[in-house]
């Protein structure tokens, strides 16, 4: 199932109605509702659901999105913080946005899990222009890296229990309601889960059929990229639990949320691992323009007409 994220024009529209029309336009019909949604716009993406202009293939955490918060953040509140209120506000608008989902028909909801409190500037970003600058071969990077891997590793525990405990809860409610749990790859390796910890939280819910893995090809080439880990053989080793994907393309070293084929990610090989009909939804960067959309998407229906 090929589908659209609104997060490529949401920022432009005021009425959710004209928001979907123009994803429609693009040549897409199945359309995922991502965060970053004020609430403005719900009455009009329900008009143009009634209309028929759409199916809802999946929803991304939170949305709409929390009334206080002014920008798009859906990392505003984490699982994993250490404020007890701030983990259940997490937890409240989850269980809001399910019920969304559910009046959508949504097939999943991609879940962020939260993040170990380490300064990104001073770890992946650090990482980040190392590897623009000299490659990732370099003795000092893997130095760095080493390091990096055993800081994070040695305060993750407590926040890996966190997310844990939040995703059972959320999990019984999902399962209620009939939409899967979407547990996505994250961008930095200060996020939680790590590849690691992600098939450790994968084997805990190993009976559980609500919980299953997101795999974002953007997010998952920046790690690449830094020698964190390599594309296809995580794919290969997570694909069992595969319920959809995240597509956009990266410009190296981490310039991701480009439209397909425009970077460096060689998709024929990636999605041999993908199963028939699993939802891959194209997560594009606001600036994407429309003609390079609509040109992508007929290379993509010509290289993949059984997965448009």
């Amino acid at each position: 199932m090929l589908a659209f994220s609104t997060c490529w024009n949401n920022s432009r529209h005021s009425d959710g109605e004209p928001m979907i029309e123009e994803i429609v336009s693009l040549g897409f019909t199945n359309i995922e509702l991502s965060h970053g949604m004020t609430i403005a716009k719900l009455p009009g993406i329900r008009k143009a659901y009634a209309r028929g202009l759409f199916t809802c293939s999946g929803v991304h955490n939170y949305f709409p999105a929390p009334v206080e918060v002014m920008i798009d953040a859906p990392d505003a509140y984490e699982f994993t913080s250490h404020r007890p209120n701030d983990r259940q506000r997490a937890m409240d608008m989850t269980l809001k946005t399910l019920e969304i989902a559910a009046e959508f028909q949504a097939r999943y909801l991609v879940l962020h899990m939260g993040s170990v409190p380490m300064n990104s500037a001073k770890w992946t970003k650090p990482l980040t222009a190392g590897v623009a600058a000299a490659g990732r071969l370099g003795a000092e990077h893997a130095k760095e890296k080493i390091a990096f891997v055993k800081a994070r590793e040695k305060i993750a525990p407590l926040y890996f229990h966190r997310a844990i405990e939040a995703l059972g809860t959320i999990a019984e409610r999902a399962a209620e309601l009939g939409v899967k749990l979407a547990v996505e790859s994250r961008s930095r390796f200060e996020d939680m889960p790590t590849e690691r910890e992600m098939i450790r939280l994968q084997e805990h819910f190993a009976d559980n059929p609500a919980v299953g893995y997101w795999h974002d090809f953007g997010h998952v080439q920046l790690k690449h990229n830094l020698g964190l880990l390599d594309h296809l053989q995580w794919l290969e080793m997570i694909s069992p639990h595969l319920i959809g994907g995240h597509v956009h393309d990266v410009q190296w070293p981490a310039r991701d949320h480009r439209t397909p084929f425009t970077g460096e990610l060689h998709y024929q090989e990636l999605l041999k691992h993908f199963p028939a009909n699993c939802p891959l939804v194209w997560e594009l960067s606001p600036t994407r323009e429309t003609e390079e959309i609509k040109q992508s998407l007929q290379i993509w229906k010509g290289l993949f007409p059984e997965r448009s």
